[in-house]
């Protein structure tokens, strides 16, 4: 009993340690980049940034910010998440709550399924999806970030998994009782499923709040570019040398890696600040969501 004891302590030291390494290494880019951020580009190009800026200057910060198309762009990328999020939820438990059925439930469900899966195994293509969206009337508009993700499949596949592990008399009573399809999705499996809830909005939050691609080729109004292709956009003109009035003095102080890396901590910021309220469900969720009942 000792020694099982003695063993079990050891095995659990030996497991915080290594939790503790993995965290380090997951800690020490993230104060690396933050670093780079704050220092100077002389510091920089030298390699003498390690966990600590060297030369301390907000010139990065400042050339992003000082732009005044900053702060519209900041907002267009709040409403991205908030509707893109909005729309990416509804769709999601709409298109779970029937695939999680079984086949006496729901007939065509296999057809239905593989029809959503095959679009995981096969993209469109890049071309064909900009014809779509061009023949659709969405060019230049918020809807061009939005429709074209509106189902994804993988949070679709958690969420019906998570769907299909709720026990089935619940329903059953709720049918009984006279309760349809609508009720029993909107007052019993969307309370139950909170915590799939929780990190499908995280996967959607974050995949919103990262998009940049999506809306340098969409949107042709720079005043409607969400944050991360403004970054971009400012990002490549002031590394290929496009000094305005709003930077030259700035030029000096900065480089490639310090903008990136100003960048990349503002583009954190948002994420990190939603992610503490959705972590307590976010380990359930994954883990229910990921197996076949």
């Amino acid at each position: 009993m000792i020694k099982e004891s003695m063993g079990r302590r050891a095995f659990y030291g030996i497991n915080a340690v290594v939790l503790f390494l993995i965290a380090v290494i997951c800690l020490v880019p993230i104060l690396h980049v933050i670093a780079l951020s704050f220092s100077g580009s002389s510091a920089v190009m030298a390699g003498q940034v390690t966990l600590w800026p060297v030369k301390p200057t907000l010139a990065s910060y400042n050339i992003l910010m000082q732009r005044s198309d900053f702060f519209d762009s900041f907002k267009m990328s709040l409403f991205r998440v908030l509707l893109g999020t909005a729309v990416n939820l509804v769709l999601i438990m709409l298109t779970a709550y029937p695939l999680s059925k079984n086949k006496n439930q729901f007939h065509g469900r296999t057809v239905y399924a593989w029809y959503l899966i095959i679009t995981i195994i096969f993209s469109g293509g890049l071309i064909p999806t900009y014809m779509v969206v061009r023949q659709m009337g969405l060019i230049n508009s918020i809807w061009a970030l939005i429709l074209p993700g509106a189902v994804p499949v993988w949070n679709t596949v958690l969420m019906m998994n998570f769907y299909r592990n709720l026990p089935r008399e619940i329903e059953e009573s709720a049918f009984i009782d006279g309760a349809d399809h609508l009720v029993v999705l909107i007052k019993l499996y969307v309370p139950l499923s909170a915590p799939a809830v929780a990190t499908v909005a995280l996967f959607s939050i974050v995949g919103h709040w990262n998009s940049w691609f999506d809306g340098l080729i969409y949107l042709n109004t720079p005043s409607m570019y969400p944050l991360q292709t403004f970054l971009y956009m400012i990002g490549t003109a002031v590394t290929q040398g496009s000094t305005t009035t709003e930077n030259v003095e700035y030029m000096r102080e900065i480089s490639d890696r310090t903008l990136r890396s100003a960048q990349i901590v503002i583009a954190m910021v948002p994420v990190l600040a939603a992610y503490p309220f959705l972590q307590k469900y976010f380990t359930k969720g994954i883990v229910m969501g990921s197996v076949k009942g």
